[in-house]
């Protein structure tokens, strides 16, 4: 059942979503006060929030010097002990105390983004260290997966001029769902997971990149898959500040040279950069790739493939690591 306001005096201050949001909160041993309390923050007021962290909200300047004050003495700022590089790769000998370690996305190809929105059952997957490679925020736990909100996407909508259609932001599973609609239901709706699927693959055609977020502050679990362009996405545009807030899929994208014609849709289409053509044929940046699969799907001479990458980490295919976690017990 999805949350409804309640219409009591003491819920017109306390709504029935963030009552739920706060008692799950209290069931996580390392969660704290202060974390709820981020938490909802966050999702009461997205739009300033993100605002503020891609520096396009007015106060955005004023803010920044206190803002960064706050990072180095709150909770949270530990040291990753398997930290990704600024290209995505795994490196066990990079330590970092940056934001990226609460706050971070897993590149996802269309196909394992639409498992993240048609799975059916509860899922429960702590400390996914070698799939998402942070110390914090790791965990996939799905209550109530068929609960999903389109969002208008906080990073666009701080844009003068950001790309459309702007509700691409799927929030997945409770108690974030219910959270999202309840504290703005004038930009965002409840969606079938069909539905989902389906923005999703719009997107995909649209060149953008999916990606599964985590946030320490949202349950330290994933919540939502944001649907990125490197114009609006403050995520990829951190990335290439030098914050590793994004981890690559596990996969790179490889070319087959009989079957590339050098017609440079593939380097038009990349998100990060990672391809170009230099001569007969396109040419991939293992570095940059994060194997997002867009080039794949828009290379008309089927050219393109995705291959695994051991260097890179462990893909996030949900219906392989439910089935592995159920070999395991």
């Amino acid at each position: 059942m999805k949350y409804k306001p309640r219409t009591s005096r003491f819920n017109r201050l306390v709504s029935a979503s963030t009552l739920a949001f706060m008692r799950e909160g209290s069931r996580i041993a390392d969660y704290s006060f202060f974390d709820r309390l981020h938490g909802y923050v966050y999702a009461r007021w997205p739009y300033l929030y993100i605002g503020i962290g891609t520096g396009e909200h007015p106060v955005a300047k004023r803010l920044a010097p206190i803002l960064a004050a706050l990072q180095r003495v709150l909770p949270g700022s530990q040291q990753s002990k398997l930290a990704p590089t600024t290209s995505g790769d795994l490196d066990p000998q990079v330590s970092t105390h940056t934001y990226a370690d609460g706050y971070h996305g897993k590149v996802v190809p269309l196909e394992a983004a639409a498992q993240l929105v048609t799975v059916n059952e509860p899922v429960h997957l702590p400390d996914l260290e070698h799939v998402i490679p942070y110390v914090r925020a790791r965990d996939i736990i799905l209550q109530n997966p068929d609960h999903i909100i389109a969002l208008e996407c906080p990073c666009r909508s701080s844009r003068e001029n950001p790309c459309l259609p702007l509700d691409v932001c799927l929030i997945v599973g409770e108690p974030f769902a219910g959270l999202v609609a309840e504290h703005h239901p004038r930009r965002s709706r409840w969606i079938s997971s069909s539905e989902a699927v389906a923005i999703l693959q719009a997107e995909d055609e649209r060149g953008h990149v999916h990606h599964a977020f985590f946030k320490d502050a949202m349950l330290g679990r994933f919540y939502a898959i944001c649907n990125c362009c490197a114009c609006c996405c403050g995520a990829m545009q951190s990335q290439r500040r030098g914050t590793p807030m994004l981890a690559s899929s596990g996969y790179i994208s490889q070319v087959d040279e009989d079957l590339c014609i050098g017609c440079g849709t593939c380097a038009e289409t990349c998100q990060f950069g990672a391809l170009s053509v230099e001569g007969l044929y396109a040419e991939i940046d293992h570095q940059l790739c994060m194997g997002c699969g867009i080039c794949v799907s828009h290379c008309d001479q089927d050219a393109l493939s995705m291959v695994l990458e051991p260097c890179k980490g462990q893909p996030l295919e949900l219906q392989k690591l439910i089935v592995h976690a159920a070999q395991m017990t």
